[in-house]
């Protein structure tokens, strides 16, 4: 329990952009960001994807979008899955209910091959076959920031940073308390609350939250609901210690229960209702310390993150089925130098320490070491960045990654973007010391390429953005038959890099404030993703789950009635293939939101939505359900 209460009152290390301030410590304003140039900027049009430290987007010549806390707000949901689905580039499934696994595929990338970071903090499960993250146990309640950087970039993230990097941030709370709470559908409650202050020489905000649902079957054939129950709590805080020193801090604690379907063990081996649930308990906690003067900044950080899973068959007994633990430590330095005319230079270090053990698996190992340099230049109207990284891992030794961007600015809010950046992605420990590990086996890798054209961003008034990608992948790590010598220590197989695949396509954002009070945006993506195997048994079909044509549109509306909001939401996605083979497909689909908010004083607001409203039926992964019309109201209040 003292663990736990400690990490309620920590609070993460993102980037502390109130260092800039050279001639003394003071808390940033909520909604601005000071950058190390000095120049006070929104912080929704703030990155930290693409170097690593605060930049402008329209510095950036990357593909990032970031979502601000008014956005966040806007769309209601507590389902971190709804609000990313609104960014290009996306395409998501899950396996049923509320809290069950959720995939996220950016720009066809597989889930696990997509980095994930909450308030700087890396969260993939170490654990799993893939080491992904499961997005099913991340609330987007007190979020107040969502980044995703589309495309590769392992020069400054390392490791998973193939299809992208999502890195989600807990809002802040300017001297006082906030709360809200919601009920719905299916028995649905969602309560959070939070409490932060912020003056000249420390800042902090810590947030704690409940969810429950009786949630619906999981399976699509079922009848029995498959609920979910979880206690979170998360934070940040920064503070001051002399003139440009300052530790940051951060933690993170969830504790869930999630109820799930299996298959049936005779024919026709279909998904069925099972009494089958996970306990599911996950913590993370990370500290450092920065200095900043007019031209150098340093940080230099330790990071834990721990996952404990326990799955439990009632029909088999009390005890777990299967249980599962990962955990990475991570030690890093970080920093940059602003040389002159123009010049900066990103650089950093890390160390980082991972183990696994299941009920299967022995506990086992592994270590690796890497550092980068970035080097980048800032012109009137032209931005440069290239940069290179070496990792070496205690299994296959070392790999170098580069990477190079750019931006022109043409004029009236217009600028040209380019982008090329390598990923990989380093065996998981299962993957190299199961029963089916290979501890010969090499990372995965990428070469990934965009182009385009953009006005404004996705929170400016008007926002116009063309954009062309393509990633090329190769030695994948797939499951393989066993042959030759092979079989006699792996008789049943073991896991080979054999793949390559290929994912290109369009992206076409578009958003505008058509007056004070409307709000329009939409995004639409068309993808090809296959397997290119040479001489594999799927080569030429298309990557699992990925469709062609995805399209989200949002509208709001502020009306002249008592400041009572409106809004609604469109998402649509193609036909997709469940497998590998190709042989199940996934039907097109196209689910709308109806939104409403009313502020009732200045300090207290109602909301309400109805989401599916069609009460449409379909599935993102074959035999599990979704969701149908549900209703939600709810409140939040600032005191």
């Amino acid at each position: 329990m003292r663990k736990y209460l400690f990490l309620i009152g920590c609070t993460l290390a993102s980037p502390a952009p109130a260092f800039a301030q050279v001639e003394g410590w003071s808390g940033p304003e909520e909604e601005n960001v000071i950058l190390p140039i000095g120049r006070r900027t929104p912080a929704e049009e703030i990155t930290v994807l693409g170097a690593g430290t605060e930049q402008r987007i329209e510095d950036v010549g990357q593909s990032i979008s970031v979502m601000g806390a008014d956005e966040l707000d806007s769309i209601q949901s507590p389902d971190l899955a709804t609000v990313i689905q609104r960014l290009p580039g996306v395409s998501l499934s899950r396996n049923g209910s509320m809290g069950s696994l959720t995939s996220l595929f950016v720009r066809g990338a597989s889930s696990q091959q997509v980095l994930v970071m909450v308030d700087g903090i890396r969260v993939a499960d170490v654990a799993s076959p893939g080491g992904g993250t499961d997005l099913g146990t991340l609330s987007a309640s007190g979020l107040g920031k969502v980044e995703l950087l589309r495309g590769s970039n392992s020069v400054v993230w390392g490791s998973d940073a193939i299809g992208g990097v999502l890195a989600v941030t807990t809002r802040a709370i300017d001297d006082g308390a906030v709360a809200s709470v919601e009920y719905g559908a299916r028995n649905s409650l969602n309560a959070e609350a939070g409490f932060g202050m912020q003056e000249s020489s420390y800042e902090f905000a810590v947030t704690g939250g409940y969810s429950e649902t009786d949630g619906f079957s999981s399976a699509a054939s079922g009848t029995e609901p498959d609920g979910f129950r979880q206690w979170r709590a998360q934070g940040r805080a920064r503070i001051g210690i002399v003139q440009n020193l300052g530790v940051n801090l951060a933690g993170r604690w969830a504790d869930s229960r999630l109820e799930f379907d299996g298959f049936s063990f005779d024919p026709p081996y279909d998904l069925i209702d099972t009494p089958e649930y996970s306990n599911i308990e996950e913590w993370s906690v990370r500290g450092g310390v920065e200095y900043v003067d007019a031209n150098l900044r340093l940080e230099a950080a330790y990071a834990l993150h721990d996952l404990q899973r326990d799955n439990f068959n009632p029909d088999f007994g009390p005890d777990p089925s299967f249980s599962a633990k990962g955990r990475d430590r991570r030690a890093e330095f970080k920093g940059s130098y602003d040389l002159s005319n123009g010049l900066r230079l990103t650089f950093g270090a890390d160390h980082l320490w991972e183990r696994f053990s299941t009920t299967y698996d022995t506990r086992k190992k592994a270590n690796s070491s890497s550092a980068h340099a970035l080097l980048g230049w800032s012109g009137e109207r032209l931005n440069l960045a290239a940069g290179a990284r070496i990792d070496d891992h205690s299994g296959f030794g070392s790999e170098w990654t580069f990477g190079a961007n750019g931006s022109f600015e043409l004029g009236e809010g217009w600028r040209v973007r380019a982008s090329y950046g390598e990923g990989f992605k380093a065996p998981t420990l299962y993957q190299l010391h199961s029963d089916y590990g290979n501890t010969a086996l090499m990372p995965e890798r990428s070469r990934s390429y965009d182009l385009g054209v953009e006005k404004g961003d996705r929170n400016a008034p008007l926002h116009l953005a063309l954009t062309l990608f393509r990633r090329d992948s190769r030695d994948l790590i797939d499951f393989a038959a066993c042959s030759g010598e092979v079989c006699i220590t792996r008789p049943f197989g073991r896991y080979e890099n054999v793949g390559k695949a290929r994912a290109q396509g369009v992206e076409v954002e578009l958003g505008a404030r058509l007056s004070e009070n409307f709000r329009a945006q939409a995004a639409y993506t068309w993808l090809k993703a296959r397997d290119r195997t040479p001489d594999g048994f799927n080569q030429g079909n298309d990557l699992a789950r990925r469709p062609r044509h995805s399209v989200t549109v949002a509208v709001d509306w502020t009306t002249p009635l008592a400041g009572l909001v409106l809004g609604a939401d469109l998402r649509m996605a193609g036909n997709s293939y469940d497998d590998a083979g190709n042989f199940t497909r996934l039907d097109g689909y196209a689910t709308g939101t109806l939104r409403a908010s009313l502020p009732v004083t200045d300090k207290i607001e109602l909301f309400g939505r109805v989401e599916n409203v069609t009460d449409t039926r379909y599935e993102t992964a074959a035999g599990y359900a979704t969701a149908g019309r549900s209703g939600y109201l709810g409140a939040r209040a600032r005191f």
